[in-house]
């Protein structure tokens, strides 16, 4: 039961990603309405069968007043798909200043990326441009959506309305294209 339920607020508005348990659990106690449903798969306990979750609706309003993504190393390597932006590896990952701290350089999504130790080691104290080491994309801060949509696994197509609004004053943009 490792599948995944869109969570959304009462306006319909994406909130969150949460397990199929507590997605069942908020339904069942009447704290949400199921939305859309896992047609190929059911709930059971002994004596009855129940529709799984794959879209619910919150009856009260949930209000976020900061809706981001946290900078973390798990989001850094879900952001850059698991592998080094230098060779494109997926073993022995770790981060990697593009800036280096010793230069100024901040922790932040413009300037962090997932980079192999081989790679890390070799670029050391260097910008990219001075390793020689091009990157194969240029960092950037993912919106929530895009991240709920992009990131957290592969979403549902009857999620795919919801995620694919663009948020007030931030555009979706394409995790694919360069990001200047």
């Amino acid at each position: 039961m490792g599948k995944k339920v869109l969570v959304l607020n009462q306006d319909y508005s994406a909130l969150t990603v949460c397990s199929v348990p507590k997605a069942f659990l908020l339904v069942y106690l009447k704290k949400a309405d199921l939305i859309s449903e896992n047609t190929s798969a059911c709930l059971r306990s002994v004596s009855e069968s129940f529709p799984m979750p794959s879209i619910i609706r919150l009856h009260k309003y949930v209000y976020l007043p900061y809706r981001g993504v946290m900078l973390n190393r798990q989001n850094i390597f879900r952001r850059d798909g698991q592998q080094c932006q230098y060779c494109g590896r997926t073993e022995e990952l770790t981060l990697d200043h593009v800036i280096p701290k010793s230069r100024g350089g901040k922790s932040s999504w413009d300037n962090l990326i997932t980079a192999c130790k081989r790679c890390n080691s070799k670029k050391g104290d260097c910008t990219p441009e001075e390793a020689n080491m091009p990157l194969a994309r240029k960092p950037f801060k993912p919106s929530f959506i895009m991240f709920l949509r992009d990131f957290s696994g592969t979403p549902s197509e009857d999620w795919l309305p919801y995620l694919n609004k663009k948020e007030k004053g931030n555009p979706m943009l394409n995790p694919h294209e360069s990001h200047a």
